[in-house]
């Protein structure tokens, strides 16, 4: 089969469409026809290097697949993470919790290939009339604001939630998550035109995190003068401290990600005296999919896709999507 591997860290050059034995699945798996796979910021890490983390190599990435199970031909979705399947938190339905948790493109090799294989309770039939690309673009990123909006925020309609990057995949989900749990959305966007973008997905208000005059905070505070109730976080250090100003006595902040650097400083003071709750999201619930795609299927979600790129050329895929000029997902067609 074919396969996109790279054999040492560095830039998307590295990267290489080889000639590899199709793999074997082993007791409880299943091979999947990789059909399209989604990039995520996590590729881009992985292919770099990241400090502690060892990968095995060669490699191969890709979080968000979709594709046909080869012994039935069912269109299937994967879900981007899979936990031992017998450990305390994953038999009380916390997998994302369990210390063997494995991501796809991560710890075990992804969908950059022409098959892969996966453990049988990690696969979710496709919603109807959704194609792979669509589908390939859902799992990793809705999954991840949903745990961070539902599991950890505790949303509740009539909230005010901010969503920084709205043309990223979380930003997307997130947007779209909030709004359907009743939710003013205020959002932030690079530019006019990603700023339309995320209005037209239902944002409420929209701000331009490039402009600096005002600052976000002070931004946030003319919609929401008394701060928002829910921030999500994935950008990191250098957002972070207009997240915290833009925060209502009692607020939450959740974060998910450090694309920007993740050293981040904070006044205790400041902490405790307003009473804020910062919490940590990794990932989600493989149940919590379900409703998911059953709000796909309903056209209550929707997939939002920016470009597709053929597998063989990844390389200028990780460059597109390192020079963030996407509003939504990029997706490699396998």
């Amino acid at each position: 089969m074919k396969a996109m591997r790279f054999h040492q860290h560095g830039g998307p050059e590295v990267l290489e469409l080889e000639d590899v034995p199709t793999p074997v699945p082993a007791s409880g798996e299943v091979r999947v026809r990789v059909r399209a796979c989604a990039l995520n910021h996590l590729d881009l890490f992985i292919r770099q290097g990241m400090a502690g983390v060892k990968i095995a190599m060669p490699h191969v990435l890709g979080a968000d697949i979709a594709g046909e199970r080869e012994d039935t031909g069912e269109r299937v979705i994967v879900a981007p993470g899979v936990g031992c399947g017998h450990c305390h938190w994953c038999l009380e339905g916390e997998d994302n919790r369990c210390p063997g948790y494995q991501i796809f493109g991560n710890q075990r090799d992804g969908g950059y290939a022409e098959y892969v294989n996966v453990p049988e309770r990690a696969l979710l039939a496709m919603p109807k009339g959704m194609s792979f690309v669509e589908a390939a673009s859902v799992p990793l990123v809705f999954l991840t604001a949903w745990n961070m909006l539902v599991r950890k925020a505790a949303v509740a309609p009539a909230q005010t939630v901010l969503v920084w990057a709205a043309s990223s995949g979380v930003g997307i989900a997130a947007v779209q998550l909030a709004k359907l749990f009743g939710c003013r959305v205020i959002a932030t966007a690079g530019g006019a035109e990603k700023g339309a973008k995320a209005r037209a997905l239902g944002a409420d208000e929209v701000i331009d995190h490039y402009d600096s005059t005002p600052p976000v905070s002070k931004a946030v505070k003319r919609l929401a003068p008394g701060g928002v109730d829910i921030v999500l976080e994935h950008v990191g250090q250098a957002t972070w401290d207009e997240s915290l100003r833009s925060m209502m006595p009692g607020g939450v902040l959740v974060t998910c990600g450090a694309t920007t650097g993740y050293e981040a400083k904070i006044d205790l003071r400041f902490l405790f005296s307003r009473q804020l709750r910062l919490m940590g999201s990794y990932m989600g619930r493989r149940a919590d999919l379900d409703p998911i795609l059953a709000m796909f299927s309903r056209g209550l979600l929707h997939p939002v896709v920016d470009r597709t790129f053929p597998l063989a050329q990844a390389a200028a895929a990780h460059r597109y999507l390192a020079e963030k000029r996407q509003f939504g997902k990029v997706v490699l067609e396998v």
